[in-house]
């Protein structure tokens, strides 16, 4: 089980970091990882992980059983993850059928790539249509 600390509850930091996180996928997980910096109060100390294993993943038992292994695998990583971190796990369908060995290789595949990236950040050039309009 993930600490009280640790779990997110905040549909705002959630949305965010599902829209505007990293992302890295393996076969059996998707990661959305963002940076809360400044946001959640001052009692947000250390990261925060939220699950998302929809009915896709199978009925309830089943859904039920992989997010007992996600917290579990999250919970083994958490301390790995910037204090300001929120990260969403979603579970894929194929999560259903995998050890918790696979499982827990493909959380840690994504949460290798998911770390290793630049933070997705907007163009401030002109765009395309500007670009395609000045040549006239």
């Amino acid at each position: 089980m993930l600490d009280r600390r640790n779990r997110l509850t905040s549909s705002v930091l959630f949305s965010a970091a599902t829209r505007r996180g990293r992302r890295a996928g393996t076969r059996t997980v998707v990661l959305h990882l963002a940076n809360a910096a400044g946001a959640g109060g001052p009692d947000r100390s250390g990261p925060q992980v939220g699950l998302v294993v929809s009915k896709a993943v199978g009925n309830a038992v089943t859904r039920n059983a992989v997010k007992r292994r996600l917290r579990h695998l999250a919970r083994e990583r958490v301390s790995a993850l910037p204090a300001t971190a929120v990260l969403v796990v979603r579970a894929l369908p194929a999560a259903a059928t995998a050890s918790y060995t696979q499982l827990g290789a493909d959380f840690d595949a994504a949460l290798r790539r998911v770390n290793g990236r630049a933070p997705r950040e907007k163009s401030t050039g002109p765009g395309p249509d500007a670009l395609a309009g000045s040549a006239r």
